[in-house]
């Protein structure tokens, strides 16, 4: 059986699920490899939204050690997970450790269990997180949280995560999955070259002066209101009806 399963909850939402219970989904290169061919495939067969969930036990523990120490890491498999335009929600229930984070905070939602347990203890191993770790935690929950995180290898409940600003929503483990499936058909429902070119702008956000970005977002912007979809919603405010989005 794949180490990633593929659900679909509901039109246009994808749920990409890590499916290594024995160890508490811990990743492989292998894992990231489907993952990442998982939204390339995705982003030609009328997907919208991307959730990637674990199981009640563990969103994943991080890195696969026994892997590790064998192959290394395969970091630039990761590329895709980064570059993806599609929407992407973390649904994460039990342990989110290492990598697992930072495979979470890769995604541009996070829906937590209040009881689930984020912490990056690469330190604990005489390393330190490699695919984001230091810098998306930080940018999240500032400097002071995030150098205990990384520093002492600490870890924050679900309900820290999202007080802190980390997670978009906290809700009962059990809710946690249908919660996510909400806002994925929330975003299958918008306009989706919008969804697409503003998650583009939002992380250029955190990589480019403030200028050059501002710059940017007027550029998009203008590019969307030649699209067909652009005109369509402007069009249906003024005739106060329901946008009809094609995505073109």
């Amino acid at each position: 059986m794949s180490d990633v399963l593929k659900e679909t909850p509901a039109d246009g939402v994808l749920l990409l699920r890590i499916n290594r219970p024995k160890k508490l989904n811990a990743l492989s290169n292998g894992v990231i490899g489907e993952l990442g061919e998982a939204l390339f495939i995705a982003h030609g067969d009328g997907t919208r939204a991307v959730i990637i969930a674990g199981d009640a036990r563990a969103f994943a523990a991080g890195a696969d050690l026994e892997e590790f120490l064998d192959e290394g890491p395969i970091l630039a498999a990761w590329d895709r997970l980064w570059t993806s335009e599609l929407p992407m929600i973390a649904a994460v229930r039990g342990i989110a450790f290492g990598g697992g984070l930072e495979l979470a905070m890769s995604c541009d939602m996070m829906v937590v269990a209040e009881d689930a347990r984020l912490g990056q203890p690469e330190i604990k191993l005489g390393l330190m997180p490699g695919a984001g770790g230091t810098q998306r935690l930080t940018r999240a929950l500032g400097k002071t949280l995030a150098s205990e995180m990384v520093l002492l290898g600490g870890e924050i409940s679900g309900r820290v995560a999202f007080e802190r600003g980390l997670a978009n929503r906290c809700v009962p483990s059990e809710r946690v999955e249908p919660t996510a499936i909400d806002l994925g058909k929330a975003l299958a429902a918008g306009p989706p070259l919008a969804i697409r070119a503003a998650k583009r702008a939002l992380g250029h956000a955190f990589e480019d002066s403030l200028r050059t970005s501002l710059d940017r977002e007027r550029a998009i912007f203008f590019e969307l209101l030649e699209t067909e979809d652009g005109r369509e919603g402007v069009s249906a405010f003024r005739e106060k009806r329901a946008a009809k989005w094609t995505g073109r």
